[in-house]
């Protein structure tokens, strides 16, 4: 069993930067996939970053890629989203998911093996 908690939301200026953690329990985070999740008001929730066991690859979507960093310490079982130059369409609940394959945590849905319950995002303009 692996519990998610993130962290590090909030409200901030378009243009500005936060930084999410997600912290996992348990011994075995380095055997699983990590990714960020976002579901904005009205919408379906969509992928965001993600990130192999060791670090080694990662994704990104389109609309964050040059903007966001996903890394993680596997010594601290924490995964890390960096955000800059947030703009209002990135206000969102943000959500840490974890599964041992890398295709599901990109793709998400229903495969997931667990998810953080969310931290909540707000960029005004």
């Amino acid at each position: 069993q692996v519990q998610l908690v993130e962290s590090g939301g909030g409200l901030v200026q378009a243009g500005g930067s936060l930084r999410l953690s997600c912290a996992a329990s348990g011994r075995t985070f380095s055997s699983y996939n990590m990714g960020w999740f976002r579901q904005a008001p009205g919408k379906e929730r969509e992928s965001v970053a993600a990130i192999t066991r060791t670090g080694g690859s990662t994704f990104y979507t389109d609309s964050v890629k040059g903007r966001f960093t996903i890394s993680r310490d596997n010594a601290k079982n924490t995964v890390y989203l960096q955000m800059n130059s947030l703009r209002p369409e990135d206000t969102a609940v943000y959500y840490c998911a974890a599964d041992r394959s890398f295709n599901i945590v990109v793709a998400g849905g229903g495969g997931v093996d667990y998810w953080g319950k969310g931290t909540l995002v707000t960029v005004s303009s």
